[in-house]
C-alpha cells in the first residue's frame, strides 16, 4: 500500500486510515446528468478517447509508416478503456468538464497500451494474442514493437503536459521503478518460484499488483482530478479509490486467466499457470482470491464518500471491475 501511494507523490499523512471511513456528507443540491451504468459510461469513454487519439497519433501515410502502422494497429485493437473511462468519471466528479480531460484520456490509454506491447514481447510474457488480434510484435516484428511502445510511452508524457506538470510526474511515478515497470520485475523475477501463504510471499504479491497494475489505474484517476483542477481531498479520496480499485482489477484478472477462455478473453487464457506467476489465485485459490477482490472494491467505494451521489459513475465502474468477465 505505501509504496505504491508514495509512488504516486501523495503524504501518507493525507490518506485516512482504510479501517476507519469517513461518513458521507450531504448529498449535493445538484448532480450532472452523467450516465451510472458502467457499459454506458464505458462505450462514451472509449469513443471520446478513439476520437483524441486519432486526431493526436500520426496518420498512417505519415513517416515512418510502419511504426505509425504499428502504434495504431495496438491502440485502435479495442479493449474495454477502463483508464480513459475512469479519467473521464473522475473529472466529472470534481466538477470539470469532458474537455478539460480529453489530454489526460488519450495519455493514460497510450500509456496502457505502451505496456502491453512490452509485456507481450518475447523477453518478457511472449504472447501473440491481445484484445483479440495478433500482438504488436506478432503483426509487425519485435523491434518495431519495442519502437511502438517507446514512441506511445512519449506521446503520453506529452498529453499529460498539456494538464500540467503534476500530471506528467504522476504519470512519470506510476508507470516507473515505483509503479508500472516497477512491478514488471518483480513478476518476472517471481516467475517459477516457490508459491505459499507465507507473509513474505504474500507481501511480494500484493506489491506486484500494486506496481503493474494499481499505480497507472490510481494515476488515471488523479490525472482526471488535475483536469479539473480538484481540490487537495479530492485528489486524496481518488487516489485510494484508484489503488485499491487497481489492485480489486488485477485479482479478477487472475481470476480470470484461471476461469475464462482465451476467446472470451481476448487473450491467452491460463498463461499464468503454464508461466508459474505470483498470482492471488496461485497463493490463497480461488474463492479466496474473489473473496478479496469483493473487499477491496468495497474498500474503493468508501473511499468516495466525500463526492456523495457525484460518485455514482465511479462506484458503478467499481462494480464492473470485479463483476466483469473479460
Amino acid at each position: 500500500m505505501n509504496d505504491a501511494r508514495l509512488a504516486a507523490g501523495l503524504p501518507l499523512s493525507q490518506l485516512p486510515p482504510l479501517s476507519q471511513p469517513q461518513p458521507p456528507p450531504p448529498a449535493p443540491t445538484h448532480v450532472p446528468p452523467f450516465p451510472a451504468d458502467a457499459t454506458v459510461l464505458l462505450l462514451e469513454a472509449a469513443a471520446q478517447c478513439e476520437r483524441e487519439l486519432d486526431q493526436r497519433i500520426p496518420a498512417l501515410d505519415h513517416e515512418p509508416r510502419r511504426l505509425h502502422a504499428a502504434m495504431r494497429h495496438s491502440l485502435f485493437a479495442g479493449g474495454k478503456r477502463l483508464r480513459p473511462a475512469l479519467v473521464l468519471a473522475a473529472c466529472r466528479a470534481c466538477g470539470g468538464t469532458d474537455a478539460d480531460c480529453a489530454p489526460a484520456m488519450a495519455a493514460v490509454e497510450a500509456f496502457h497500451t505502451y505496456t502491453l506491447i512490452h509485456d507481450d514481447l518475447p523477453a518478457m510474457d511472449d504472447d501473440d494474442l491481445r484484445r483479440g488480434r495478433p500482438t504488436c510484435h506478432v503483426a509487425f516484428d519485435e523491434a518495431t514493437a519495442i519502437l511502438a511502445g517507446d514512441a506511445l510511452q512519449a506521446f503520453a508524457f506529452a498529453q499529460a503536459a498539456e494538464i500540467s506538470a503534476e500530471a506528467v510526474r504522476v504519470l512519470a511515478q506510476a508507470g516507473g521503478s515505483l509503479g508500472v515497470v516497477g512491478g514488471q520485475q518483480d513478476d518476472l523475477d517471481a516467475e517459477g518460484q516457490p508459491v505459499d501463504a507465507s507473509p513474505a510471499c504474500a507481501q511480494r504479491l500484493e506489491r506486484i499488483h500494486r506496481g503493474k497494475t494499481a499505480a497507472l489505474i490510481q494515476a488515471s484517476c488523479e490525472l482526471g482530478a488535475l483536469a479539473a483542477r480538484a481540490r487537495a481531498a479530492q485528489r486524496t479520496a481518488l487516489a485510494t479509490y484508484g489503488n485499491e480499485l487497481g489492485l480489486a482489477f488485477q485479482i479478477q484478472d487472475d481470476v480470470l486467466d484461471t476461469t475464462a477462455d482465451s476467446a472470451t478473453l481476448g487473450k491467452t487464457a491460463g498463461k499464468d499457470a503454464a508461466q508459474q506467476k505470483l498470482t492471488w489465485v496461485a497463493v490463497y485459490g480461488l474463492d479466496a482470491a474473489r473473496a478479496e477482490a469483493r473487499r477491496r472494491l468495497d474498500t474503493a467505494i468508501v473511499a468516495l464518500n466525500t463526492f456523495g451521489t457525484a460518485a455514482a459513475p465511479l462506484v458503478s465502474l467499481a462494480r464492473f471491475v470485479v463483476d466483469r468477465t473479460y
